[in-house]
């Protein structure tokens, strides 16, 4: 048992636009005053980040000239220079501004496709001054409502000519940043563009440099899709394409709740965050989520740093679980071991499985003891062992 305190070394994220959240709802007006990028960055580093990350727009108020825009870059370069916080993803507002209510890069409008690919090129060199390693593409426009409004064949031309362009700019320019890329199901549109993992993972397959781009996937935005968000980032592993991820909480197949880490579907977390601990992702843990509009600006700092210990708490307890030799033994006899052993064996053939004859109704009434073990799991996540 512990204390939960973070440290730098935790490698804990959080977003401008979480805890700078100023709860304004589809039905109701903010609940919070703005929060200065600089005061967000103080608070985190008290509370034990060690990591921030923006939209452009939440650092710079868009339309600002570059006199402006010099300012807003100084002064926040100034406050991760005597914090000691890290730059450790950013992102372009391609969502907010009405010119983008069809999308930015699979936008009907050419001229919009354009403005958009020039505002993230512009941002680029802004990560990349920073030291950012990754930057994130959330294509919350990137959609339809309707069926005749979007050709999805070119939309998808459209995204990828997109990405081809871009990560052949930070290949000209020498940066070394590269692309993940956020998939969710709906909302604000009603039907996005690469909804899922899944759908992710085929389209950076077909890109012209796909070492240099991977996913950020987020809890609530594969649960809203009644997926398996542990299992995704397994796969995503699996593919090397990890490059970043989102914690948050959500309830099951609703709107995008952006709950605080661990709120909504405990079990899913403990499995994320067990997933993540023994899969080898070494990135930041960044947290995407939205203080409520219950909360004052205490409560914020209060939901950032439940963020952080609920994750420190399935940490130690997840590697509790592993470590439990009964845990081991319900593993074994479960046959989990037995998976990561070819079924072929080395100079086996498919003539020789088919040659076999095995007692089928035996195998068929042999039970596979998967309740005890996840019954262990449980004691585990609610510390009764």
């Amino acid at each position: 048992m512990t204390d939960y305190v973070p440290s730098r070394g935790d490698r804990f994220s959080f977003g401008l636009w979480t805890v700078g959240w100023p709860a304004r709802d589809m039905f109701g007006d903010a609940s919070r005053p703005p929060l200065d990028p600089v005061d967000a960055v103080e608070h985190l580093a008290k509370l034990g980040a060690y990591g921030v990350s923006f939209h452009d727009d939440d650092l710079i108020p868009h339309g600002s000239d570059e006199a402006a825009r010099e300012r807003y870059i100084t002064r926040f370069r100034e406050a991760l220079d005597a914090t000691g916080l890290v730059v450790s993803m950013m992102t372009t507002n391609l969502f907010t501004h009405p010119v983008f209510k069809d999308g930015a890069f699979t936008a009907n409008d050419r001229a919009v496709r354009r403005y958009a690919l020039a505002k993230v090129a512009r941002n680029l060199d802004l990560a990349a001054v920073l030291g950012a390693p990754t930057y994130v593409l959330w294509g919350g426009r990137e959609g339809a409502e309707s069926g005749a409004a979007k050709d999805v064949a070119s939309a998808l031309d459209r995204y990828k000519e997109a990405l081809d362009v871009l990560c052949g700019y930070v290949r000209e320019r020498g940066y070394g940043l590269r692309f993940a890329i956020e998939p969710k199901p709906n909302e604000p549109r009603g039907d996005i563009l690469l909804p899922t993992i899944g759908h992710a993972l085929a389209f950076v397959s077909t890109l012209d440099d796909p070492d240099r781009v991977g996913l950020n996937p987020e809890v609530g935005h594969e649960e809203m899709a009644g997926l398996n968000f542990a299992h995704g980032i397994a796969q995503a592993l699996w593919h090397g394409k990890l490059f970043h991820i989102d914690l948050n909480g959500q309830h099951g197949p609703r709107f995008d709740q952006d709950l605080r880490f661990g709120a909504g579907n405990l079990r899913g977390a403990f499995w994320t965050v067990d997933t993540l601990e023994s899969g080898g992702y070494t990135g930041p843990r960044h947290f995407d989520y939205k203080p409520p509009r219950t909360e004052d600006i205490g409560g914020v700092w209060d939901s950032a740093a439940a963020c952080m210990r609920t994750y420190l708490i399935l940490r130690e307890r997840a590697a509790a679980f592993r470590a439990d030799p009964e845990v081991r033994q319900a593993l074994a006899d479960a046959r989990v071991d037995e998976l990561a052993r070819p079924t072929l064996a080395p100079g086996e053939t498919l003539d020789d499985v088919r040659a076999e004859r095995p007692d089928i109704e035996a195998l068929a009434a042999r039970g596979m003891a998967f309740e005890r073990l996840d019954q262990l799991a449980m004691d585990h996540l609610l510390g009764a062992r």
